[in-house]
């Protein structure tokens, strides 16, 4: 896999865990704050669940790799 392939596939993998890693933990606050949504959570933690995110994005790409380099899924078109 080249760098930007990697780039991509990290991008992506990234971006599809950031929203599965988001609701984990938020909590609406018990007395929301007048002028405020009632359901937006009272600590949100973004910067813990941004660090999640880019070490499982980064797992999933290293798999991902792992899998193509090692032959039993390729993405070049086979030899005539």
């Amino acid at each position: 896999m080249r760098l930007f392939e990697a780039i991509v596939v990290f991008s992506v993998a990234w971006w599809l865990i950031l929203f599965m890693v988001l609701p984990w933990g938020a909590q609406p606050p018990a007395e929301p704050v007048p002028g405020t949504v009632p359901s937006a959570p009272a600590r949100p933690r973004l910067l813990l669940k941004f660090a999640i995110t880019t070490v499982l994005a980064l797992l999933v790409t290293l798999a991902i790799k792992a899998v193509i380099e090692s032959g039993l899924i390729t993405l070049r078109p086979a030899p005539v």
